[in-house]
């Protein structure tokens, strides 16, 4: 049975927006390592989106973001829209009846489902579904943008803490 997850990259004020701030070169790499041992990825619209910027390489990328985007890439895929009607390569799109694509999922898999995107989280905890919540903090104020939970906070339990290189640490919960 696969475990669903739901992590991301936030400032010290509780915001995700990936345009305001990247992680440093030690988060890059923790980042890469978690994607390339994934089993896929569910995506919310929005988060797809952004994350398509990895679908070609761009000449101005190193080593490691050629091995970041090669390792996506190669990962399943399930984005969650009422309103596209296409993915690109190595995605399906899921428009309906979320609850059973993502029970299906995690039935039929094994190892670890990323959740990307605060709003898919959000209907994803409602429904009592997402297994692990990884928070990275970063020393960083941002004073607006998109909450890491985008409703109330469900009870949590906090299971581990984690220093990734000099500015980022991971605290990891479960469902209380």
């Amino acid at each position: 049975m696969a475990k669903l997850v739901f992590g991301l990259n936030q400032s010290l004020d509780g915001y995700v927006d990936h345009l305001e701030f990247a992680p440093g070169p030690s988060l890059f790499r923790h980042f890469y390592e978690q994607v390339r041992d994934l089993t896929g990825t569910v995506y919310g619209r929005r988060m797809y989106e952004v994350m398509r910027y990895w679908d070609e390489d761009r000449p101005e990328w190193g080593a490691e973001q050629r091995d970041f985007a090669a390792a996506w890439r190669s990962q399943p895929k399930w984005v969650v829209s009422r309103s596209l009607k296409s993915v690109g390569p190595n995605a399906t799109l899921v428009e309906d009846d979320v609850e059973a694509v993502i029970r299906g999922l995690k039935a039929q898999l094994v190892g670890e489902i990323q959740v990307g995107g605060p709003d898919l989280a959000r209907s994803l905890t409602d429904l009592g579904l997402i297994d692990e919540y990884r928070l990275y903090f970063r020393p960083v104020v941002l004073g607006r943008g998109k909450p890491f939970f985008a409703g109330p906070r469900p009870p949590l339990r906090l299971v581990a803490s984690e220093l990734i290189g000099e500015d980022a640490i991971r605290l990891t919960y479960v469902p209380a």
